[in-house]
């Protein structure tokens, strides 16, 4: 009873804005609302607020959304996330906030984890939330974002920033990305992960990964490196060198290279540390197994090697990981 006493959701609130776009105002709702504990208890709830009273608003489409909530709704978030909008008007054009939209965000309590999806960046700069931090957003505006916000540090080059308090993304899927980042964070890679599956998207982008790569698809009967990756991923505990996933194509060392990186959009390398470091936290999440051995079985070799390699991804150390994300029908008593 205890437990169910001390259980709260987390509360999301997203803020709509006219021109929105309703792909990016729904990826909030599908990601933090399938959420779910051990106990199939939901984890977030999910608002949707207009910076008005209630009423429709507008959006890019040929229709407009019927919102049920004024901005009052911003006092009540842990978390608000602010889509793209075609309609910034002032705040996209000159960098100043409407004193509506002004007056809206006044609501928001100090401590709240502010989340923007793509151009929804240009409504945290022009409040003054991202002044001194790193940002990005959709790489079509990312020039004139840096213009319009020069105290912002802007980077073009990846799927979503990740700066603690304040998150933003690239343009509009990536939206998704950064909040699958979010559940991962907040409850680890075994709750994220079967968000991914009921939406049927992939379970983890690294938000470095490049947003956008000017390159054509490939023939459908050009070969890929598919198959190599699939024959790695079986293997991750053994040691694997590029030339053993290059044969695995029957290409050479460098083309298989070459197409790995326009398939994975990182080098075939990178993409083996990032799948082991997934690994790593699920067997950290989900088994009592030793450091050592996660380490071994995740293909990192030494407790040491996968320490260096979990810090720099997430920050933490295994043993740090292990006692924030660990499920509870699992024994403890693993050291390292």
């Amino acid at each position: 009873m205890a437990s169910e006493r001390a259980f709260r959701r987390h509360r999301v609130v997203v803020l709509a804005l006219d021109g929105l776009l309703p792909f990016e105002l729904g990826i909030p709702q599908r990601i933090f609302r399938r959420a779910k504990d051990p106990q199939g208890r939901h984890l977030y709830d999910v608002v949707t607020c207009s910076i008005r009273p209630p009423g429709p608003v507008s959006t890019d489409a040929d229709f407009a959304i019927l919102v049920e909530n004024g901005p009052e709704a911003l006092a009540t978030a842990d978390t608000v996330v602010v889509p793209a909008s075609y309609e910034l008007g002032p705040v996209h054009e000159e960098g100043v906030l409407t004193d509506e939209l002004a007056a809206a965000l006044a609501h928001i309590r100090p401590g709240t984890r502010l989340v923007a999806i793509c151009t929804g960046g240009y409504v945290l700069a022009a409040a003054g939330y991202l002044d001194g931090r790193p940002a990005t957003t959709h790489w079509s505006s990312a020039e004139h974002f840096q213009r319009l916000f020069p105290k912002i540090k802007v980077d073009a080059d990846v799927l979503f920033i990740d700066d603690g308090d304040v998150l933003t993304s690239a343009g509009v899927a990536a939206g998704i990305d950064l909040c699958l980042h979010i559940v991962r964070r907040d409850h680890g890679t075994a709750v994220a992960n079967e968000v991914a599956r009921r939406t049927v998207v992939p379970p983890h982008r690294d938000g470095g990964q490049a947003q956008y790569i000017q390159r054509p698809v490939p023939e459908p009967q050009l070969a890929t490196t598919t198959g190599a990756r699939a024959w790695a991923l079986s293997r991750l505990h053994e040691p694997i060198q590029l030339r053993d996933m290059a044969e695995q194509e029957s290409m050479s060392v460098r083309t298989f290279t070459r197409r790995f990186r326009e398939e994975a959009g990182v080098s075939p390398g990178q993409w083996l540390t990032q799948q082991r470091v997934e690994r790593a936290r699920h067997l950290l999440e989900s088994t009592d197994l030793s450091i050592d051995q996660v380490a071994h079985d995740s293909g990192f070799g030494t407790a040491q090697s996968m320490r260096q390699h979990l810090q720099s991804a997430l920050g933490v150390t295994p043993t740090a990981y292990r006692r924030t994300f660990r499920s509870d029908n699992v024994g403890s008593g693993a050291v390292g």
